[in-house]
């Protein structure tokens, strides 16, 4: 279990990366390996290069101290800049770089296979490809893949397509035994998602299925609005961030949507 940190403002609309840093430590605490900086999650596309870097920062040192990965997001639409993000990761203490399917220019799957592996002949760190087709506009398909789960320093994927399709089922069987994934939704119920990971890695299927079906409401719930806005209202009320904010375009949550995120998590234990 992997968790795509939000990244807190201050009330001013800064970066408060005191916040960050206490919300790495306290999901680092509830047992995950590794936290993910800079996502969508993260709202990378609307930070500033040196509000970036500190995010890095601070992530990478707390990873450091607990021995637990960090994966950066890294992607752009376009390959030489990809290359120049994750070059940029040499010697920051980032263990992987997260890098998206290039959207809005919707290249062809020969394209997208084209720039993952130039992304990751050059990386300095392994690579973990980010399929999330309703916001590139494009997905990567299950032959590009696994094609892709077989190139050197490509170790993983973000499989955000929706659902448990034939696709991401094929990848599931035929990706080599060593590609990992990453998921979303804990900073909520942290613990819980954990144990549901552990469960499906010791084959404990009806008592992971117990956690699933428990942690889908919250799910549900937590993605009921634009991401990450039900998530920042739902910490914000739990004292863990100052504010609930998100920065424009995206708009804060609701109260409907933070307080039927909250009872969901209530009800499962979070």
């Amino acid at each position: 279990m992997y968790v795509p940190l939000v990244t807190p403002y201050a009330a001013d609309g800064s970066v408060d990366l005191e916040a960050l840093e206490r919300l790495a430590v306290r999901v680092l605490d509830a047992g995950v390996a590794g936290l993910v900086p800079l996502g969508t999650t993260g709202e990378a596309p609307l930070l500033e290069p040196d509000e970036k870097r500190a995010v890095v920062d601070v992530c990478a040192r707390v990873g450091q101290a607990r021995g637990a990965h960090v994966i950066v997001g890294s992607g752009t639409n376009s390959t030489r800049s990809t290359i120049r993000a994750v070059e940029a990761l040499a010697g920051t203490g980032a263990t992987a770089a997260l890098c998206v399917v290039p959207y809005y220019v919707r290249p062809s799957q020969a394209g997208i296979i084209a720039h993952f592996e130039a992304v990751a002949a050059a990386s300095p760190v392994p690579i973990v490809l980010y399929n999330i087709p309703s916001r590139t506009g494009q997905p990567l398909e299950p032959d590009s893949l696994l094609r892709l789960a077989n190139t050197a320093n490509v170790v993983g994927v973000k499989q955000s397509v929706g659902a448990v399709d034939v696709g991401t089922l094929r990848v599931l069987a035929e990706a080599p035994g060593d590609f990992g994934a990453v998921a979303a939704s804990a900073h909520v119920c942290t613990r819980r998602y954990v144990e549901m990971i552990e469960c499906g890695l010791a084959g404990k299927v009806d008592e992971g299925r117990a956690h699933h079906e428990a942690l889908l409401p919250v799910a549900r719930a937590c993605f009921a609005e634009p991401n990450p806005a039900v998530f920042k209202g739902v910490l914000a009320g739990q004292g863990l961030i100052a504010t609930p904010d998100v920065r424009a375009p995206l708009a804060n949550a609701s109260p409907a949507a933070v307080e039927a995120a909250r009872a969901a998590i209530a009800a499962a234990g979070g």
